[in-house]
């Protein structure tokens, strides 16, 4: 297995290298927030890239934070795709932000779902967002410091699987965001801070590290 870049890890393995850095993470929703939403993303010509993103990661790289994305993928449980699918998908992905200069230094995603499909992927797991699972691994494998870390993401589960680890949610606006603000509504759940796109949810991060106020939308 390759260097930390090149890793990507589904949140059900057990044994993974370890690092004690303390350092603070941004923690990536991947479909919908890197990348457009397409309900079920099973084939790399699927993964375009939000306006934006890769600058939003490379300044995540360039201010200090481990960037991680932590990723729902039922589709697996589901039989839509296999986890052997997302290593091109993820190819894809890595190349497409490697073009704006940006990394990201793990992935991780749960390719469980509670209902649906046959063990182990149909299970009641601990790293299905909003529980706070693939942040508390991230935590253990990679010594992220959670209290000063951040979740961005389009849905109601990113807010709170932020929240349920100890760190801050964003909620962006791109992909399912827009009926994700009525649902937090609903629910009585108030992210962090509500941003049009990853690029503004980043320069938020950003802005408050440095005590700078940022209006929210």
């Amino acid at each position: 297995m390759g260097g930390i870049s090149e890793e990507v890890y589904p949140a059900l393995q057990d044994a993974y290298p370890q690092m004690t850095t303390g350092r603070p993470a941004v923690f990536f929703d991947r479909d919908g927030t890197l990348n457009e939403e397409v309900e079920f993303l099973t084939v790399p010509e699927q993964m375009r890239l939000i306006p934006g993103a890769g600058r939003a990661v490379r300044a995540v790289n360039e201010n200090g934070f481990l960037a991680l994305v932590i990723s729902n993928q039922s589709g697996i449980a589901g039989g839509l795709f296999t986890e052997a699918d997302l290593i091109p998908i993820h190819a894809k992905f890595r190349q497409e932000l490697g073009a704006s200069g940006a990394r990201i230094d793990r992935i991780y995603y749960c390719p469980h779902h509670p209902t649906t499909g046959i063990p182990p992927y149909r299970a009641d797991c601990d790293c299905r967002k909003p529980r706070p699972g693939m942040l508390r691994r991230a935590e253990e494998e990679m010594g992220v410091d959670l209290s000063r870390s951040y979740v961005i993401g389009d849905r109601i589960g990113d807010v709170l699987a932020g929240r349920n680890a100890g760190a801050k949610g964003i909620l962006v606006l791109t992909g399912y965001g827009t009926s994700s603000v009525a649902e937090c509504r609903e629910q009585g759940v108030v992210p962090d801070y509500i941003a049009p796109s990853v690029a503004e949810a980043v320069n938020f991060i950003l802005n408050e590290r440095k005590g700078v106020p940022t209006e929210n939308v």
